[in-house]
């Protein structure tokens, strides 16, 4: 498994892809991560089976800005590759940011034929060198142009993961968007296998780049519930509580609005705001700005911030809210962060868009309300507020849904269904 690290925010998909890793292992399955741009970053340690990371940040933007780079001998390029370095580089605003990116996106997902066709080669040479896998599972489709080198060079199948990325390319400037698509529906056509994390995202997809509907295998998330339990009551004072990256998308703004107006209401002047989640330094003008319309509410006393927090603080968080809300304000692709909330028993109330209707309708814990609208959100959580034992119910019967169809082994499960099908199919020329 190839995994892109964020280098110093927790990141979903890092921790995703650990959480599947482990499951594999269960089902006896030889699995392996790989680590890639970033060191990964997550709630608890992850730990990466290669030397290092690949496609280092620092020299995957060298060799874009500077030809000479792109010739260097491997010790100068090890130079860069080194943990402060790359932990240097991860905390520069704007690392991850769509609308600097767009350059360097297109090169990347031309594989071969791109910029850092050195770093791939590192990357193909290391894969030969060990026992050579049966299958190679990418993150995600930025990088599918890794695909064929490693195809070609393995004689390994090639299945990528699909979570999130129409959102990210469609922010790249508007001449690199459209060659990124364009180069994604030339091939994706060629790899063995697309997983997506939701029918919803499997239709976005699909006719994204180009693919017929059922290309497109569905697999849902799933997470490990070993320590995580609802708590053996309701707290004592009535909190929301908000778990993600505290940036604009994930429609911290929209919570933050809805407690305001929730709080005029002289009927909840006790309840609380919680908000946990991912936290970089371009998020902090925006995180200030909700702070100062909290200050300026009167409100700034009722609500709790903490950034990046681990895995045990966040359980423990969970354990002590009344229900939780992400409002996120594009199309979602899954949104893990439901489970962990269903996993502590706890009802969300989630805007109706993305995938989040699909994951609400299959598991039933919780309410949905119109997107981007503060006064339909304060309603849904006026009316668990209103009604703890509809409350518990929800997010019982989404602590059910958990067990049964969103946990890693089923997850695990799914992707592994795919798997042996490509394998069966002749998807790679060994094993």
């Amino acid at each position: 498994m190839l995994v892109p690290g964020t280098g110093n925010f927790h990141c979903g998909s890092c921790m995703r892809d650990h959480t599947l890793v482990k499951a594999l292992r269960r089902a006896e399955v030889e699995a392996h991560m790989a680590g890639l741009y970033l060191p990964a970053v997550g709630d608890e340690p992850i730990e990466h089976d290669a030397p290092g990371v690949f496609f280092g940040g620092v020299n995957a933007y060298l060799q874009q800005r500077v030809p000479f780079f792109r010739r260097t001998p491997r010790w100068v390029d090890r130079l860069f590759d080194t943990a402060p370095v790359l932990n240097a580089a991860a905390s520069m605003a704007g690392m991850t940011n769509a609308h600097r990116l767009g350059e360097m996106t297109l090169s990347m997902v031309r594989g071969e034929h791109g910029r850092q066709r050195k770093e791939l080669a590192r990357l193909v040479d290391w894969l030969r060198t060990r026992e050579k896998p049966d299958v190679v599972l990418l993150n995600n489709a930025l990088m599918i142009g890794m695909a064929r080198q490693i195809k070609h060079e393995t004689g390994a199948a090639v299945v990528c993961t699909l979570h999130g990325e129409d959102t990210f390319i469609d922010a790249l400037p508007s001449g690199h968007r459209d060659q990124v698509w364009g180069e994604l529906r030339v091939r994706a056509g060629k790899l063995d296998a697309l997983i997506a994390v939701s029918k919803h995202h499997a239709a976005v997809m699909a006719e994204r780049m180009g693919l017929a509907n059922g290309a497109i295998d569905v697999v849902h998330n799933g997470i490990d519930l070993d320590d995580i339990a609802p708590a053996e009551s309701p707290p004592a004072t009535p909190t929301i509580g908000y778990l993600a990256r505290l940036c604009e998308s994930k429609g911290l703004h929209t919570l933050v609005d809805a407690f305001v107006e929730l709080r005029r209401d002289k009927r909840y002047r006790a309840v609380r705001l919680h908000v946990a989640g991912a936290q970089t330094r371009s998020d902090n003008g925006f995180v200030q700005a909700q702070q100062a319309k909290l200050a300026q509410a009167g409100l700034a006393d009722c609500v709790t911030w903490k950034a990046n927090v681990s895995r045990a603080r966040k359980v423990e968080l969970l354990r002590s809210w009344t229900l939780m809300s992400v409002p996120a304000t594009y199309g979602e692709s899954f949104g893990l962060y439901v489970l962990e909330a269903w996993a502590a028993g706890l009802p969300v109330v989630e805007p109706d868009s993305g995938a989040l209707g699909e994951l609400l309708t299959a598991g039933g814990g919780g309410k949905l309300v119109a997107p981007d609208d503060p006064s339909a959100l304060a309603l849904g959580m006026k009316q668990l507020l209103d009604n703890p034992d509809e409350a518990r119910a929800l997010g019982a019967a989404g602590r059910r849904a958990v067990q049964r169809r969103f946990t890693a082994d089923r997850m695990a499960e799914g992707v592994l269904r795919v798997l042996r099908r490509v394998l069966a199919d002749g998807g790679c020329d060994h094993g």
